[in-house]
This record gives C-alpha cells, sequence and structure tokens, in this order.
C-alpha cells in the first residue's frame, strides 16, 4: 500500500469472528461488523462516522485482514486513534493497524485483488478450540489428487452464475480467479483463492463443488461444464460459513 501523509483519511486492517454478527453490511435489525466499528468511531469523533469495507463478508464469516477506510473530524496518530478505536470494541472484533491515506483512497474501490482462505477439519472429532472457524467434515475422505485438479480448472476467467448465490447473480457473472491452491497438513486443508472481485458466496459454492469432485461425486466434466454458466440449481451446496476467512486485500 503506497500511503501520502494525511490526518484526515484513515484506513484500517481488521480482523474478527463473525459467529455472532449479522456479516460486515449494516442491518436493519441485526448487529453488523461496520455498525459496531462506526459506532466506536462515533464515540472517539463525537459525530457519526462511516467506514467503507473492502468487502462484505456474510454472517458468520471471518476476517483475518479486512480493510476499511474512513474520515475523521479531527487529526490523531494512527496507533492512539487504533488503541482508542479498540476500546470500544467488543473482544471478537480488533482493529490490528491503522494508516493515513491519501484523500482519494477508499478500501473497497482502491483495492487491486481480494485473498480468502477456507479450512477444512477432515475427521471424525473436532478439538472445540476450532469450534467456528473451521468446516469440520466429518464424511468419506478427499481424493486430494481430483481436488488440485479441480482448483486448476477453476482457476481463470470462467462465468461464475453456478458460483454465486440463487436470486442475486448480475448481469455480467464473469469473474477471474488469479489463484487457486489447496495445501493439506495432518488432517487440516486450507483453499486459499485470490481474485480481483468475487459474486456473493461464491467461494463457499467453489469449495462445496470441490467437494463434490474429492468426494467422487462428481467429475471433472460436471464441474468444467458448470464453468460454463450453468444455472446455480445445477451446482453443489454452500458450504458453512465458519470456515471462511476474508484474508487479504491487495493495493
Amino acid at each position: 500500500m503506497t500511503l501520502a501523509f494525511n490526518h484526515m483519511n484513515y484506513a484500517a486492517k481488521i480482523s474478527y469472528i463473525g459467529k455472532n454478527y449479522s456479516g460486515w453490511q449494516v442491518q436493519p435489525d441485526a448487529a453488523s461488523i461496520q455498525e459496531i466499528i462506526e459506532s466506536a468511531l462515533e464515540k472517539i469523533a463525537g459525530t457519526r462516522v462511516r467506514i467503507t469495507g473492502a468487502g462484505r463478508t456474510d454472517k458468520g464469516v471471518n476476517a483475518w485482514g479486512q480493510v476499511a477506510s474512513f474520515n475523521m473530524n479531527k487529526i490523531f496518530e494512527p496507533d492512539k486513534l487504533r488503541l482508542a478505536i479498540n476500546f470500544y470494541l467488543p473482544e471478537d472484533i480488533r482493529v490490528m493497524k491503522i494508516f493515513c491515506v491519501p484523500d482519494d483512497f477508499n478500501a473497497r474501490y482502491s483495492a487491486i485483488s481480494r485473498e480468502y482462505k477456507y479450512f477444512i477439519l477432515h475427521g471424525s472429532v473436532c478439538p472445540p478450540v476450532l469450534n467456528n472457524y473451521v468446516w469440520w467434515r466429518k464424511g468419506k475422505a478427499w481424493d486430494f489428487d481430483l481436488a488440485k485438479q479441480a482448483c486448476k480448472l477453476i482457476q481463470g476467467h470462467h462465468n461464475f452464475r453456478a458460483f454465486c448465490r440463487a436470486g442475486e447473480c448480475p448481469d455480467d457473472p464473469f469473474r477471474t480467479i488469479e489463484k487457486l491452491r489447496i495445501k493439506t497438513h495432518d488432517n487440516i486443508s486450507i483453499i486459499s483463492i485470490k481474485a480481483p472481485s468475487f459474486l456473493t458466496n461464491m467461494v463457499r459454492i467453489i469449495v462445496g463443488n470441490i467437494n463434490n469432485v474429492a468426494l467422487h461425486k462428481k467429475s471433472l466434466e460436471w464441474l468444467e461444464e458448470l464453468l460454463s454458466g450453468s444455472e446455480r440449481s445445477e451446482s453443489a451446496m454452500t458450504v458453512p460459513a465458519s470456515g471462511l476467512w476474508f484474508w487479504r486485500v491487495n493495493y
């Protein structure tokens, strides 16, 4: 991130656990991450402060490196502002860093790409410490060679209509997956995915489709057909939100 010194416009790197919130975006009848942070900023600034997030995570989705930008009506040293915000935040939301940024910086529109990681625990028992942070997958073992082949197939520029929440697919469902990798250590798999932008539920549906292929329920040819513009109903399940982490934003 290239920074120009400007005390009035800030960017914050934010980490949170999503299980107690309706998602990032403000909701009329449920607590959201955005609402909680804006409330903390209002206590500091003495007036309403609106923040813009780099991505809108759903209910239950976690973040390691969400980024939000906002303007303040007072001048603050970044580290002192971080401490002040965290004082008013619950323990499951934390501002990790604050940057001074140029006036034209926008956490959403200035982003070049976004990265997510999806964590899967394979097996018959899950350590309690991992509850709400992984997808605990209890069933048949994966064919990891097939899972890796599925990742290679999905990487690139495709029509992801079948990978978007029903009823929320835009007119242009084409997206470019710049990176899609899977690594496994013991019984934990981590799927990493990077793209300039994503459709609603896209990462969780991608993982659902990889799961179907890795279990030999569906073929690679079926997956390739989905990427040509099939409907959502022809695709696999949306895997649980608990395993998804908004990992990083690149500027």
